[in-house]
């Protein structure tokens, strides 16, 4: 690495001088991907940052249905009574179901407050935004009532009520039942500051009370889907052109013991049959976003899946002994069924019976998350000695084609001594997971020149050059930055120049909410408001690259070094042969434009391409290279140029790059600005 280091140095002093001339051979690269999909750029979703419950998952009412556990107790939390109602959880003794054992009784006014209806409002997960389109609603009642229920959307500042509906009672006594509906308010809330409520006539009860539970409100969801996506943040992240969704995680895969894993089974089903799970990230979590809305999204955005399954390892450290492990290798063979098994298997069955019949496409399998960490006392010891090998020759005898990934690198473990043997199971590939500075990641850019298979799980630019020692004992930045993001990008350039052994690409964490997280580092920022849905500046990096897809590596000469200009060259069958150049150039210590010269062998002159460049637009701003797009503002640093360029009389491209820019040269998209959205 120190002698890369240098070689970079030296590199970009030269090509301050002279234009760096590439030359695109015709022939003698690689195919890239697996499974006849070429290398794609896609990311990890687990529920941190609110970014699942909160988040993507469209569900608007927080605390739904009061779900618990040993880490965070059943409250009434983000529930406020109207007009002096008593508000109290109850666990009854025939509650709405096993799985959701809690429920909220709203009872009769106290002293001092005047006749009328009484009820409660959900604050939301920190607000609710309110505009003139169709929310779903529904909520289940326990107690005989003869009347009507008012669900209304209303200010939290002032007494506008936005939209309003009332919903005839059928509720009795000593029965759960449930109420449906739809809102569709008179007028747009000037601000997400907002409630959802609920009130009735409590003369009209039996007991003057009423117990409620799973008390919901959907606005419209991306691509109409029951139980769906929140569309500003689905619809960003599709636009983005991503090819790949690696799922339950991270953390969240793992849970905070043995006993607490991400339990795909209870994710299925009915929402009143789904009983939550202890959160790894400081929240209790719903269970709204399972496996089968997992594989959904996969679908409903043209993603390839990358499965996690749980591998005998939690968060503190509990392993699963050599003799007890078989039952979650029954229980990763019976998911990996349910996913892609026909409709006539045991686990098919009740995927169809979930209404989807047809298997889903899934290639890839990966055992357990990151158990090399040196915070599992023997977790790692045991993944090595005897937990992958298990899951994985079980995985590859029940699926041969199916591509078994283990949750660690070749450079993890703490010395090559300590790493995973990759001998033992040599049609495996690994998982790398670089947060890093901006240099670290530069410095990377030959990280896989000569390495075995891999996947690149989770990557991202995290903390500043020059930051504290070591890197984990300082902050990471607040938002993704301009400079980080071109070091990421060149770290992005060097996975597809040996993307015949990598895959995918993942960026990680995808989604952060504003109101509470605790990794700041995402693509997509947000809010109630969907005003402050933020593309973050590596969100355009990673957009660009993928809008340009590479189904052959092509080699390249050139009469410069990598450094301070990095690139990769392919084609695009699925294009006609559309021929494609991606570079990026990462100075930080001048501001030398670099002029480039790209010949594609066989290209005539005349011929023309697209040339995207993106910039930014704050460099002689206060923050300058560490500028972000920043979601209270609005203000979007990048600056993105399409131009359209034609080969001289060489057949050569020619062009001027500036410091820290991204680029793309694309003969596919020649006269069209709009993209291309590739189908598999």
């Amino acid at each position: 690495m120190v002698v890369l280091r240098h070689a970079l140095a030296a590199a970009a002093c030269a090509a301050q001088a002279l234009a760096v001339d590439i030359i695109v051979k015709s022939s003698g690269g690689n195919e890239t991907g697996k499974f006849g999909h070429p290398f794609g750029y896609g990311f990890l979703h687990e529920d941190i940052n609110n970014s699942g419950d909160g988040g993507i998952y469209a569900e608007l009412i927080q605390n739904r249905a009061f779900q618990y556990s040993r880490s965070f107790p059943v409250s009434t939390a983000h529930y406020f009574p109207i007009n002096g109602a008593s508000l109290s959880i109850q666990n009854l003794s025939e509650p709405l179901s096993k799985a959701l054992p809690a429920s909220l009784r709203v009872g009769g006014r106290s002293s001092g407050y005047s006749t009328g209806k009484i009820g409660f409002e959900n604050e939301g997960y920190w607000g609710i935004g309110v505009s003139q389109q169709k929310y779903t609603g529904s909520f289940w009642v326990k107690g005989a009532y003869e009347g009507s229920f008012t669900a209304s959307l209303q200010s939290n500042l002032t007494d506008d009520v936005f939209g309003s509906v009332e919903i005839k009672s059928k509720a009795v006594d000593g029965e759960w039942v449930e109420h449906e509906f739809e809102l569709v308010p008179e007028k747009d809330a000037p601000n997400s500051n907002n409630t959802f409520a609920v009130t009735f006539d409590a003369a009209g009860t039996k007991k003057g009370y009423l117990d409620f539970n799973l008390i919901s409100l959907f606005p419209p969801t991306y691509k109409n889907r029951k139980n769906g996506l929140r569309v500003d943040l689905a619809e960003a992240l599709a636009e983005m052109n991503a090819h790949f969704l690696r799922f339950p995680g991270g953390n969240m895969l793992e849970g905070l013991t043995n006993d607490t894993y991400w339990d795909w089974k209870d994710t299925l089903g009915p929402l009143k049959e789904r009983p939550g799970f202890q959160g790894v990230w400081g929240y209790q979590q719903t269970h709204g976003l399972g496996i089968m809305e997992y594989l959904e999204w996969a679908e409903d955005m043209d993603l390839q899946i990358v499965l996690a399954v749980w591998g005998g390892l939690a968060l503190n450290g509990d392993v699963t002994p050599k003799e007890a492990l078989q039952p979650f290798i029954d229980d990763a063979l019976n998911e990996i069924e349910f996913v892609a098994g026909p409709a006539d298997s045991t686990w098919g069955a009740k995927r169809a019976a979930l209404g989807h019949p047809e298997p889903f496409e899934l290639n890839y399998v990966e055992v357990g998350n990151e158990d090399w960490l040196a915070g599992y006392p023997g977790g790692w010891d045991s993944y090595r000695e005897y937990r992958f090998q298990m899951f994985h020759d079980a995985i590859k005898a029940a699926h041969p084609d199916i591509q078994v990934i283990a949750s660690s690198a070749t450079s993890d473990g703490g010395g090559p001594d300590k790493a995973l043997d990759f001998s033992k199971t040599a049609d495996a590939i690994g998982d790398y997971h670089p947060y890093r500075r901006p240099d670290e990641l530069v410095e990377e850019f030959d990280r896989f020149d000569n390495d075995i298979g891999h996947i690149v799980g989770e990557v991202a630019a995290t903390h500043v050059n020059g930051g504290q020692e070591p890197r984990w004992d300082g902050p990471l930045y607040s938002y993704p930055w301009w400079q980080g993001a071109v070091g990421e990008a060149i770290s992005l350039l060097g996975y597809e120049r040996n993307s015949d052994r990598i895959p995918g690409t993942f960026y990680a964490p995808v989604m952060k909410n504003e109101n509470r997280f605790q990794w700041p580092i995402t693509l997509l920022q947000y809010a109630a408001d969907p005003k402050m849905t933020t593309r973050a500046v590596t969100w355009y990096c990673w957009s660009l690259f993928a809008h340009s897809p590479i189904s052959h590596t092509l080699p390249t000469t050139s009469n410069s070094s990598y450094g301070p200009l990095y690139w990769v060259s392919g084609r695009d069958d699925a294009r006609n042969g559309a021929l494609v150049w991606k570079g990026a150039v990462y100075n930080t210590t001048n501001s030398s434009t670099v002029p480039v010269s790209v010949h594609f062998q066989g290209v005539t002159p005349g011929t023309k391409a697209s040339l995207t460049v993106l910039t930014n637009n704050a460099r002689n701003t206060t923050l300058g290279d560490y500028s972000y797009n920043d979601p209270y503002t609005g203000v979007n640093i990048v600056n993105t140029e399409t131009s359209e360029v034609r080969a001289g009389a060489s057949g050569a491209f020619k062009f001027v790059l500036p410091e820290l820019s991204v680029a793309v040269l694309d003969t596919g998209k020649a006269g069209n600005s709009t993209g291309y959205r590739r189908k598999w």
